[in-house]
């Protein structure tokens, strides 16, 4: 091994190139058997090449780049380094690890959350780089996304995941600085339908045409508590009983995320229920609350965060759901198991409920109710008109 010296004749040239390219503050020693770069007031890091004239040749244009990098402002000492090792042609990406990172700096968002809206789209990236790797970011950003109808919003909430992922990566030097996604990151998205509410005339047709037996009685009791409490699928897994201040209460403990402000969760609340009627308007008492007190079994429901799709697949096997999507298409809207909780929402406008009594009941804001319902509420146009008709 040859002997480590500070007197060497290619030294002083090294160290006057380095400082000529990135200034006087800008210093190589060694570290050992390595190379220290040293920036006076800031730091040091240990570069990947000897302490000798080979390395100095190899290492003058790293350091370049990590003087690049650094002078950006963008990163500290370290992560320029980082970031420049990941520039070259021999980095090697330990993604499992890289996950378990992005999943730590990624806290606010609940397990269920992760499982259905990152990992999907973390796998895809870890394939693609499989075999020979994509050539840049928007190559990578296509191969990832391939699997999603173009504006969908599974497609348009995955490609949000896979560019914060992408740039976190990036911006810590776990990737090259290719693989950053395109800077135009907008996606054009179908137009979106509104969801079909089913009439209660509807909801007792679908609960007739159901087959006899257990299982199909579980379904039945879960379509049954959807439309007279207006839940989601997921809610029926969280459903309690508690002890009121004049009796037993039904509520829902899940705890949804709220959209557009991180970290932050709807609360429980009480379960009130709006009764379907049949054509005479006398309205279906099912003794729903009853049923659950006395440990009445519900469907299987599957994975956690996947309730709707449970349900989904169930109706879907059945001639009535595929009749009663055909009305929906008619309408020009779409059919999916929310379908139960839009009933509710439209029956509570109808029955001239306040808006801020509805919102609350149904576990969200006014403005997402509207946001959603606005269509169900009193039109003042079409009132005045039908004044001067009468």
């Amino acid at each position: 091994m040859p002997r480590l010296t500070h007197t060497d004749p290619w030294i002083k040239p090294f160290r006057k190139l380095v400082a000529n390219s990135c200034g006087d503050q800008w210093q190589v020693r060694p570290s050992g058997k390595r190379m220290r770069l040293e920036v006076k007031g800031v730091g040091s890091v240990i570069l990947p090449f000897d302490w000798s004239e080979d390395g100095a040749a190899h290492a003058l244009p790293r350091i370049k780049q990590i003087f690049k990098r650094f002078s950006t402002g963008l990163f500290t000492l370290a992560e320029a380094a980082r970031n420049t090792n990941t520039a070259s042609s021999q980095q090697k990406i330990d993604f499992k690890q890289l996950f378990a990172e992005f999943r730590k700096f990624r806290h606010t968002a609940s397990d269920d959350t992760w499982k259905a809206k990152y990992i999907p789209i973390l796998r895809n990236i870890d394939a693609a780089f499989v075999g020979k790797p994509p050539i840049d970011g928007e190559t990578l950003c296509d191969v990832a996304l391939k699997q999603w109808e173009h504006g969908s919003r599974q497609r348009q909430i995955m490609r949000q995941n896979l560019y914060a992922f992408l740039t976190w990566a990036v911006q810590r030097g776990q990737l090259k600085s290719l693989y950053l996604p395109p800077a135009d990151a907008a996606e054009t998205r179908r137009p979106k339908r509104d969801g079909y509410a089913l009439s209660d005339a509807q909801i007792l047709q679908l609960l007739e045409a159901l087959p006899e037996g257990d299982s199909h009685d579980r379904w039945r009791f879960a379509l049954q508590l959807c439309a007279v409490y207006g839940l989601r699928p997921e809610e029926l897994r969280y459903l309690r009983i508690k002890d009121g201040p004049i009796g037993p209460e039904l509520w829902t403990i899940y705890r949804k995320s709220k959209g557009g402000k991180k970290g932050e969760r709807t609360d429980p609340r009480r379960l009130n229920a709006l009764l379907v009627k049949d054509s005479d308007g006398t309205p279906s008492d099912w003794n729903l609350q009853g049923r659950l007190q006395i440990g009445e079994q519900l469907p299987p429901l599957g994975q956690q965060g996947n309730a709707g799709d449970a349900l989904g697949t169930y109706l879907k096997r059945k001639a009535i759901w595929q009749q009663l999507r055909q009305d929906a298409d008619h309408a020009g809207e779409v059919l999916k198991p929310y379908t139960f909780r839009h009933r509710y929402a439209k029956a509570s406008h109808a029955a001239g409920l306040p808006i801020a009594n509805i919102a609350q009941a149904m576990g969200h804001t006014i403005e997402v109710h509207l946001s959603s319902y606005a269509r169900f509420t009193p039109d003042a146009t079409a009132d005045l008109y039908a004044q001067v008709n009468a």
